[in-house]
């Protein structure tokens, strides 16, 4: 039982710092909590735990076949995820952020959990920050049959969960002393960041493809 605990915290904990790292996540939960409000921050980064949960669980069960999966189809992942995050990227930087904004920040659209969870597939190679992370706790792959190991995964999720509702609602706190112009800014560069993120994702794609003559596949 002891163990169980233990392992159930390092997966808390593991949960929370595979969210930890800057990218296209974190810069698309900042917008949103500034420019709506903790309820559309918090379901951005939901997204995200989802897929994070789902990484997890792969990393855990079937690092080998998602490792071979990476590097047999790595060409079309770099330009299909790049493609992904720039026009995602473009949309932020072109949206009008007042468009919807509420005082209250209620204003909560499924498109923002559905553009989380498109950045997060868009980033495959988390599932080996999930397995870098497993390593650095001490958490041991198991056996597809192993559902001893659910609990495990659930803390990664739980871990996650409690960080976006964190970050989210401590931004909000602070919404009210952000100037109209200064939110609208920070939209425009945050969706510049993941235009140049994705973009440099397809560039690398489509290297592979032009010059070095990798197929894809």
């Amino acid at each position: 039982m002891f163990v169980m605990l233990l392992d159930m915290l390092r997966g808390f904990l593991v949960g929370i710092c595979a969210s930890a790292p800057i990218g296209p996540i974190l810069i698309l939960v900042v917008q949103k909590s500034l420019s709506l409000g903790h309820k559309a921050g918090f379901v951005s980064g939901l997204g995200a735990s989802v897929v994070d949960t789902l990484y997890a669980s792969i990393a855990i069960f079937a690092l080998a076949f998602a490792q071979r999966f990476l590097d047999d189809h790595r060409v079309i992942i770099l330009i299909a995820g790049g493609l992904v995050l720039a026009v995602l990227g473009l949309s932020m930087a072109l949206k009008d952020p007042f468009r919807k904004m509420k005082n209250d920040g209620t204003d909560v659209s499924p498109k923002d959990f559905g553009r989380a969870v498109a950045m997060a597939l868009s980033n495959p190679g988390a599932i080996f920050v999930m397995l870098a992370l497993f390593a650095f706790f001490g958490i041991a792959n198991k056996s597809p049959h192993d559902w001893s190991v659910m609990p495990i995964i659930l803390s990664v999720s739980a871990g996650s969960v409690t960080y976006w509702f964190s970050v989210s609602w401590f931004l909000s706190r602070f919404r009210d002393s952000f100037k109209m112009n200064t939110i609208l800014w920070i939209s425009r560069v945050t969706g510049a960041i993941i235009v140049i993120i994705g973009t440099a994702l397809l560039g690398k794609g489509l290297f592979m493809v032009i010059f070095q003559g990798i197929p894809i596949q």
